[in-house]
């Protein structure tokens, strides 16, 4: 067994090397290297299904993490992450999945006694193609292309997400103490307490992670970041929402599941993240960036966020219709606040006709509806942002969109002023034209706004 072990560690990442050297891109490389991870995490996850399913088990030996041998899960993950990336050129997708469910069928069976096969382990095999090799692949292959910033966004957010709230404590129980029985032992009103607290902590990330993509049209990866500087929506408050969020959603957890390991892990990760990562991340920018991201970096905190948000170049504009109950209502409700950096002007003034508000931020990008309004909200300050960013989280902006379209605002064109907006709220929110711009600026406090229409 000790040769079989060897072999199956020692074959795929000689095979990984010598390939990787001749692979010159550097994105190339990185993005194995994510392959690699996901790999290695989605084979940590089948192996938790495998011995539910009896689709196969190990021997028991040393140096194994919950029965499964360690090099034997790094050969594995490196065989169905990094090397088919690395060699993409030549080998497809299906080519490539073909030859991994080959391989598997052909090693499997002669690495007994060390794996005991059960009577359906083929069926085990073909769901691990799908579910970890595949997604491993499309992520790999995306990255090291620049392609399908979408799909391979939403990707990274759930690798990155098992990693964190599954994986991590996971291995800190196993290596310290603690355990699930914390989290497990709550009844369903628990449960989902702890399930909305953990969403509101990751709200700021989720949002960090959509400003990547939608705004900067990169990802939260190192090796595939946005190629525009991103100081919107949670950056306009705090430099790195995301590791925040990621610690103190581990620090939660590690209460939960009383595990010291996990707690020590987190704080070891926020260290780590200021101390050594930090540094290397600021010379980066600096150097990507310039005088933008100096600008930036002298009023953004790293773990502290501000209270107003930071903004520069051209002011963002929300389109309303002021002569709608409920449009009127939400442009008082953000004028009295003296939003930063945002005009709101009449949406009849619009150039084409208008049927939701629309949100136009400094450098072009658009939001209508309802994420027009959450977008609003961002300029206001931490507190709303926060409801900007969690009307915005996906699945909520959908729901929120369609009740407000069938309850309180449907969509209709901006009408000239004095005809009737068809609301159901139109006859108790009607209200006289709100001022026709506000403007805010973090450079100079914000002027007065005229008194809002009662």
């Amino acid at each position: 067994m000790t040769v079989a072990r060897w072999l199956s560690l020692v074959l795929p990442l000689l095979a990984v090397l010598a390939v990787g050297v001749r692979e010159r891109d550097h994105a190339s490389r990185a993005a194995a290297l994510l392959a690699f991870v996901t790999a290695g995490i989605g084979i940590a996850a089948l192996h938790e299904v495998a011995r539910l399913a009896g689709w196969y088990a190990f021997t028991p030996v040393d140096g194994a993490y919950r029965g499964m041998p360690v090099d034997l899960w790094i050969g594995w993950a490196a065989l169905w992450g990094p090397l088919p990336v690395l060699l993409r050129r030549v080998l497809p997708l299906p080519v490539a999945l073909g030859l991994l469910l080959w391989v598997d069928a052909v090693a499997m069976p002669a690495l007994d006694p060390l794996v005991r096969l059960g009577p359906h382990w083929l069926v085990g095999e073909v769901v691990g193609l799908l579910l970890v090799a595949m997604p491993a692949q499309l992520l790999g292959r995306f990255c090291a292309d620049r392609r399908h910033l979408g799909v391979r966004t939403l990707l990274q957010v759930g690798v990155f997400t098992v990693l964190l709230l599954w994986l991590l404590p996971t291995l800190a129980f196993e290596l310290g103490d603690g355990s699930w029985a914390g989290l497990t032992g709550l009844n369903h009103t628990g449960l989902l307490v702890v399930a909305q607290l953990a969403l509101l902590a990751a709200t700021p990330a989720l949002a960090a992670v959509a400003e990547f993509a939608v705004r900067g049209g990169g990802t939260p990866y190192p090796w595939d970041p946005p190629r525009r500087l991103v100081t919107t929506g949670p950056y306009a408050y705090l430099a790195n929402p995301m590791q925040l969020a990621a610690v103190v959603l581990l620090l939660c957890t590690a209460a939960l599941t009383r595990s010291v390991a996990l707690a020590l892990a987190a704080v070891s990760a926020g260290a780590f993240g200021a101390a050594v990562a930090g540094p290397h991340e600021r010379h980066d920018l600096r150097a990507r960036y310039g005088d933008s991201w100096v600008s930036y970096r002298r009023q953004v905190r790293d773990w502290w966020p501000r209270w107003r948000p930071y903004t520069s170049g051209p002011p963002a504009v929300l389109w309303l219709d002021d002569d709608c109950g409920p449009c009127a209502a939400i442009w008082r409700m953000v004028a009295r606040r003296h939003p930063v950096g945002l005009r709101i002007r009449p949406a009849r003034e619009h150039q084409r006709v208008l049927w939701r508000a629309e949100y136009v931020g400094g450098d072009g990008h658009a939001e209508r509806g309802v994420a027009a309004v959450a977008r609003g909200l961002e300029h206001v300050h931490l507190g709303w942002a926060v409801v900007g960013w969690t009307l915005r989280l996906p699945g909520v902006t959908w729901l929120a969109q369609l009740v407000t379209d069938a309850m309180i605002a449907p969509p209709h064109p901006a009408r000239p002023r004095g005809e009737p907006c068809p609301t159901p709220s139109n006859a108790s929110l009607k209200a006289p034209s709100p001022p026709s711009a506000n403007t805010a600026s973090p450079a100079s406090p914000p002027a007065p706004s005229p008194p809002p229409p009662e």
